[in-house]
């Protein structure tokens, strides 16, 4: 027969088990948190890099197309100059005629 101490030994025994099953449980999953943490901060620092990357790619192309504008202004201009000298030209020969 158990006395109330082989009682209190015994319950003390199983409840010890229980924290210490509980504790690397508990150890198990904070590893699998751990790991789970540096793979999302691995994977930020990749999606920062590819931004600063894109960010780069988006300003190159912003500059590229204000000189193509500015190009574009250009020929423009140097199609209506063309246009008023031709102009000119027509009334300079039209005055020369009279």
């Amino acid at each position: 027969m158990m006395t109330a101490d082989d009682k209190i030994l015994t319950l003390f025994a199983a409840k010890t088990r229980q924290l210490l099953l509980k504790y690397e449980q508990l150890k198990a999953e904070n590893e699998r948190l751990r790991q789970e943490l540096e793979a999302r901060q691995e994977s930020i620092s990749s999606l920062d890099s590819q931004l600063k990357t894109a960010q780069e790619h988006y300003n190159s192309l912003m500059t590229a197309r204000m000189l193509e504008v500015s190009e574009g202004d250009m020929e423009a201009a140097k199609a209506r100059l063309a246009k008023l000298i031709r102009s000119v030209d027509k009334c300079i020969t039209l005055l020369s005629e009279k």
